[in-house]
């Protein structure tokens, strides 16, 4: 089998470096047809994010958060690799594949307001890559530090290209205060390398606080002087979509008004993971589909 070759290089060497994307942003534009319109596609093309207030009702989100009960109160799930916990306090702070272990969550990941959005912007036929709920208790949640996902997925998923958008739905509303989505404008033109190789089994430490896989100090520095930081904030039911190489992070949060959401990782059918880019071994399949996979049938759906 030929190895894939590798256009994004990263934690192969000993200096960060930065490269240019190779890959489009947008992979459709503006047309009749378009669940978007041709300003908010600029905007993302732009920015590397877009953010779509009350997308889904107070109504509807109260639906999702009785699922997200019902889920933390199965003591199967939590004692699953897929529930990741704080590192000092212990409290829950990811719980991976929600698409596959509720029915609920698989429909909300195949829901037209999100999914539709994003398969318009891939141009074409869409799987779940990764979904999780992702929770920040008030005084307890942790910060996430900055990083691009697609570095992760790429080093140790084996993404190849940079064909795949995040969808997060807001299940709290996310205040400036409660630690929300941080995000760097335009830092998704380039691919910053990272320094460090990838330990065996590194998502078990990555996910409860990553170290390795982050951009150096220098390359934040003058990303964020370039493009600024914006905070995603917005009400419950409100939608951020991000561009896999998006810099991104959050704060912790102090306050006591928890913050959550769900989250969806949409990667096109023609991106499929192969062997890791920076890691020795892919990582498990909850946390990263592999496939063979199934296109998600993306259609109108109804919670109530």
């Amino acid at each position: 089998m030929t190895a894939a070759v590798d256009l994004y290089p990263t934690r192969r060497q000993d200096q960060p470096r930065w490269h240019e994307r190779i890959d489009p942003i947008i992979y459709r534009c503006h047309d009749r047809e378009a669940p978007l319109t041709a300003q908010q596609i600029d905007q993302f093309e732009r920015d590397g994010f877009l953010l779509l207030p009350n997308a889904f009702s107070a109504e509807e989100v109260a639906v999702f958060r009785r699922e997200v009960e019902r889920l933390r109160s199965d003591t199967g799930i939590l004692a699953s690799d897929a529930a990741i916990r704080e590192p000092d306090s212990g409290a829950l702070r990811s719980l991976f594949a929600i698409h596959q272990s509720s029915d609920l969550f698989a429909r909300v990941a195949a829901d037209e307001r999100i999914a539709g959005k994003v398969r318009h912007l891939l141009d074409g036929d869409l799987y779940v890559h990764q979904s999780r709920l992702n929770m920040k208790p008030g005084f307890k949640g942790k910060e996430f530090y900055w990083h691009s996902d697609f570095e992760t997925w790429h080093a140790e998923d084996g993404l190849p290209r940079m064909r795949t958008i995040s969808g997060s739905i807001l299940l709290t509303d996310n205040s400036p205060c409660n630690g929300p989505l941080l995000l760097v404008p335009g830092s998704h033109r380039y691919f910053i390398s990272c320094v460090g190789e990838t330990p065996e089994e590194h998502y078990r430490r990555s996910l409860r606080k990553q170290e390795l896989g982050v951009p150096d100090d220098a390359s934040l520095a003058d990303m964020v002087s370039e493009g600024g930081i914006t905070a995603a904030t917005g009400q419950a039911g409100s939608v951020i979509l991000f561009d896999c190489n998006t810099l991104h992070g959050s704060n912790s949060n102090i306050t006591p008004d928890p913050r959550s959401n769900l989250f969806y990782v949409y990667n096109h059918v023609d991106n499929l993971p192969v062997e890791p880019f920076g890691a020795e071994t892919p990582r498990p399949a909850f946390v990263a589909e592999r496939g063979p996979v199934t296109p998600l049938h993306i259609a109108p759906q109804r919670y109530l």
